[in-house]
Formats: structure tokens, C-alpha cells, sequence
């Protein structure tokens, strides 16, 4: 057993754990801490989405209440059934927009400066989005959205693809933009990332089933392991924080972290590989 394998296997399940659900990209940190450990091969690119269903389960943990409900109410409840075919239609998108364009985006944006870049620009759209004149909140629960309101949130989802963005950082802002309360934009991006980061690391492992083999079990149990315990003490804290928080903190520490990598790669300080 190679205990470094594992120990870089842990840090990226740290990583994603801490990072997919805050709006500060969790695939643009793994990138760039993929880089600095020399970890980012063709298997570790699947180890990367993979792991990312170890998060999901954390969401799934922490709503657990609100989905056994659902489940038990689908057959008989407006409300619940509008809720299903809402997640469903925010997922569509993603769908149909990662099967067109995800190789092309992997092959050519998948880089430390894309990521920078996209750091940066993210931040200065979230502080505008945070200091603009208050917009009405047309919805103030998730249960209250409409059909056009959830294609709307997975439209804005598709941005994600692109490696930087943040797919909550998109799903959450997205959202409140479109009239969503800050708690209902934020449920529904979990909620959203359920059938979204689970299709995505299904769909990776069998596509790339001939990369991997019983020895690489170890890698990705541990690396499934800690993003759920590190997703799980994330998503309570957020939920916390967004009561009476804005998300500025985030938008300046993507700004910042962003200039630090354009600045380490230009100089040559930190040699980032693609």
C-alpha cells in the first residue's frame, strides 16, 4: 500500500470536501492542489469527480429529514412532486450542455491561469452581486419555485463547467439574481448538486473503467471518506453563516487566491502543471 498515494488522496478529499459547497470553486482548488502534489494524471482526473459523491452524501446526511419526506409524499403531494421535477429540470441542462462540450472544456480550460482568471472574475461578480440595490425576493422556499425559475438556476449551473467558476458559487448567486431568498438559493443548490455531482462521478467511472483496477480501491475509498466528513462539518457551517452572513468574504478570498497563483506562475515561484 503506498501510504504517500493515500496521503494525497486524503488532502484532495479534504480539499473538495471544503470547498465544493462554499462558492469558491471545489475543481479549481483540486486543480491547483492536484498541481503542487504532482497528483493529476488521467486516473486522477476521474478520482476527482468520483470523490465528489462522498460530498453529496454529506448533503444527503444533513437533509435527510426533508428527502424521506419527499420520497413518502411523492405520490399523493402537489407540493413534493413539483419539488422532484424542479430538481429534475435544474439538472437538465447540465446534462445536456457536459455531454456536448465537457471533453472540449477538459482538454483546453483545465489549466492553473483558467482557473485564476476565473477566481478573480468570480469574485468581482459576486461582490456586485452582493452591493447592488436590494432586488424583491419573489421566493423565499425552494418549494415555491416555479418550473422556469429551476431551468433558470440550471442554466446559470452550466457556467460551472467552465473550471474556476464554482457550481454553488453559480447556483447561489444565480439564484438570488433570479429573485430566490439567499436560504432558498442555497437549498436549492444543494439539492441541485445531488442527481448533478452523482450523474457526473457515475458517468466518469464508467467511462473511464478501463484507467482503473482493484488497486486503485484504497485511493478512492479514502479519498470518498474524508470529503464526506470534511462536506459534512462545510454544509452545517454554511447553513449557519448564511443566516445573517453575505457571501463578500468568499468573493474577496477569490480575488485574492487568484491573484497569488496568476503572480506565483508568472514568476516562476510555483511551477503549476496543467
Amino acid at each position: 500500500m503506498d501510504l504517500m498515494l493515500l496521503a494525497k488522496a486524503a488532502v484532495m478529499g479534504v480539499v473538495e470536501g471544503l470547498t465544493e459547497f462554499l462558492p469558491i470553486s471545489s475543481t479549481g482548488h483540486l486543480i491547483l492542489a492536484g498541481s503542487l502534489m504532482n497528483f493529476h494524471d488521467e486516473k486522477v482526473k476521474v478520482f476527482e469527480i468520483a470523490i465528489q459523491t462522498g460530498a453529496i452524501f454529506a448533503v444527503i446526511l444533513v437533509y435527510w429529514q426533508k428527502i424521506t419526506s419527499t420520497v413518502k409524499a411523492l405520490p399523493y403531494q402537489a407540493e413534493a412532486q413539483r419539488f422532484v421535477l424542479n430538481v429534475f429540470i435544474g439538472f437538465l441542462p447540465a446534462v445536456v450542455l457536459g455531454l456536448l462540450f465537457g471533453k472540449l472544456i477538459k482538454e483546453h480550460l483545465f489549466t492553473p491561469e483558467v482557473v485564476a482568471t476565473t477566481f478573480i472574475l468570480g469574485g468581482f461578480i459576486i461582490l456586485w452581486a452582493e452591493r447592488r440595490p436590494p432586488a424583491s425576493v419573489r421566493i423565499r422556499a425552494m418549494e415555491d419555485m416555479r418550473g422556469r425559475d429551476a431551468l433558470m438556476v440550471g442554466l446559470v449551473q452550466c457556467f460551472a463547467m467552465i473550471p474556476g467558476t464554482s457550481r454553488s458559487g453559480a447556483t447561489i448567486i444565480g439564484g438570488m439574481l433570479l429573485g430566490l431568498s439567499r436560504k432558498a438559493a442555497t437549498d436549492f443548490s444543494f439539492f441541485l448538486a445531488i442527481p448533478t455531482l452523482i450523474g457526473a462521478g457515475v458517468y466518469s467511472l464508467y467511462k473511464e473503467r478501463a484507467l482503473l483496477s482493484v488497486e486503485d480501491i484504497p485511493m478512492f475509498a479514502t479519498g470518498l471518506v474524508v470529503s464526506f466528513i470534511s462536506a459534512w462539518i462545510c454544509v452545517r457551517w454554511l447553513l449557519k453563516y448564511i443566516a445573517s452572513n453575505s457571501f463578500e468574504i468568499f468573493a474577496w478570498y477569490r480575488i485574492v487566491f487568484g491573484l497569488v497563483v496568476l503572480a506565483t506562475a508568472w514568476t516562476g515561484v510555483v511551477k503549476w502543471s496543467a
